[in-house]
């Protein structure tokens, strides 16, 4: 009979959870929670402790369920901008696979520092002043194209060495520079993590990062808490989805550089 550690279960799939109700809620992936949560809390509570790669690898597989679950939640909305999930989720999806390939070559440490590094990046992002694009009539919203795909290349190669497929930067970007509104940001981000989930989660499985049981109990989880966040999503003002976002960045940014140094 298969015996079942229940303090293990809950722990993950609560981490799970938590991250992939974030992912519905503002369109990342959940890995920014998600990341930190699964490198700090099972040692704390005397559990066993995942190495960079684990944490990596099982973000990634998780990531993938969790993007599509709140794809699904917002596929009647009308904010699944179809032509900027092609030209960003084909440039991310090349770029993830490229990273998550290179991966298993660096050290515990430089993963860190990428994921910190990106961290930073994001949350400059989400403090600078953003136009007011919010009231614009969707079929109105425009973006540049090539700069869209450029930027999308590289965010898909860091988030591919981290496993995070990059909704955290994704967010910030098309807030920032590319001008989308808020909830059409939250909406089409997802689907492109979702993209960019493929490449980090093939190359995960490629090299070998991938530590099966927890990453089982974590999909369980987004496939149940996704969908819980897109919903609560839609029921709150745009600056508020900005500000738990921003906040949220800063906060992992932080503790994973105080960690680092």
């Amino acid at each position: 009979m298969l015996k079942i550690d229940w303090t293990f279960f809950i722990i993950i799939f609560l981490i799970g959870f938590v991250g992939s109700f974030v992912s519905g809620l503002v369109g990342v992936g959940g890995s920014i929670i998600k990341y930190p949560m699964l490198l700090y809390i099972p040692p704390l509570l005397g559990m066993a402790t995942f190495t960079a790669h684990e944490v990596s690898g099982i973000s990634a597989i998780q990531v993938f369920f969790a993007s599509i679950a709140g794809v699904w939640a917002y596929r009647k909305g009308g904010f699944l901008k179809k032509d900027l999930i092609i030209y960003m989720g084909s440039a991310i999806l090349i770029g993830s696979l490229i990273g998550s390939l290179g991966s298993g070559a660096l050290s515990e440490n430089t993963v860190n520092i990428v994921y910190g590094t990106l961290a930073v990046i994001a949350a400059v992002m989400m403090f600078i002043p953003k136009k007011k694009v919010d009231d614009k009539p969707m079929h109105e919203v425009t973006f540049n194209k090539p700069l869209a795909m450029g930027l999308a290349l590289i965010v898909g190669i860091g988030s591919g060495i981290v496993g995070a497929a990059g909704g955290f930067l994704l967010v910030p970007i098309m807030l920032t520079v590319l001008h989308i509104p808020t909830r059409m940001t939250i909406a089409s981000s997802l689907a492109v993590t979702f993209i960019s989930s493929i490449g980090g989660t093939v190359g995960k499985i490629a090299t070998g990062q991938i530590e099966y049981k927890s990453a089982a109990i974590m999909i369980i989880a987004s496939i149940i808490a996704a969908p819980l966040g897109a919903k609560v999503s839609g029921k709150l003002n745009t600056k508020v989805l900005q500000l738990i976002l921003a906040v949220l960045i800063l906060a992992t940014a932080i503790k994973t550089w105080t960690d680092i140094l």
